[in-house]
């Protein structure tokens, strides 16, 4: 069984299939707008159904690397930067929305925004930290940076992601359900990394017969 999914994994068709699926979202929002069935309030809409799979993108493609673990399902990391990619295409529409129908392009308005309602400024901060991320995904922006400068910077994934959670959570009046949801899977990933750093074994460290203390060479 693990077998046939690693060579599923491993299809030339895979990266394609999964290309099509991550799509698949912004089709049904496409086909919805050209029928005009986005509600009676399009932007309101728009703004949540962006949001909400921007943070379900964060979410998996946190998800993978525990994943590929616990499955010993090594090859799903060939995954990974497509779908951070996937979250950060909609987040760019996500702050699209907000800044051309929301505030019809009027930057000082935004900044105003950003400065005085906390849940913006909190998703505001997320969609900043997510950037850098999208623009050093490539393989020759990890020679640049060196391996463990590139994974440092891109840890920063759990601070947009939580960052998203929050802007959510502030945002809705009511409801706190579906932000909870997502704050409870983003606590046990961040569980999971924490103790798998901390239970993971450190190299030993080799001591010459120069650093011991001088009673031991006795």
């Amino acid at each position: 069984m693990r077998e046939s999914l690693r060579r599923l994994l491993l299809s030339k068709w895979s990266k394609a299939a999964v290309f099509l699926l991550a799509l698949t979202p912004f089709v049904y929002y496409a086909w919805r707008a050209y029928l005009g069935a986005l509600t009676a309030n399009p932007v309101e809409y728009t703004q949540h159904f962006t949001g909400d799979w921007t943070l379900r993108f964060l979410l998996i493609t946190l998800a993978i690397t525990p994943l590929r673990k616990i499955l010993a399902l090594p090859d799903l990391i060939r995954f990974r930067r497509m779908l951070g990619l996937f979250a950060f295409f909609y987040v760019c529409l996500h702050f699209l929305t907000y800044l051309w129908p929301d505030q019809d392009f009027n930057l000082a308005g935004m900044w105003k925004d950003v400065a005085k309602r906390p849940f913006i400024t909190v998703g505001f901060l997320g969609f900043v930290l997510l950037i850098p991320l999208a623009l050093t995904s490539t393989k020759g922006w990890i020679r640049r940076l060196g391996g463990k400068r590139w994974q440092a910077l891109h840890r920063l994934i759990y601070v947009s992601a939580l960052c998203g959670v929050i802007h959510y959570y502030w945002l809705v009046k009511s409801d706190h359900r579906l932000p909870l949801l997502y704050g409870a899977i983003l606590a046990v990933l961040l569980l999971y990394r924490l103790g798998n750093s901390l239970l993971k074994p450190r190299p030993a460290i080799s001591v010459s017969s120069a650093d011991l203390p001088t009673s031991l060479h006795t």
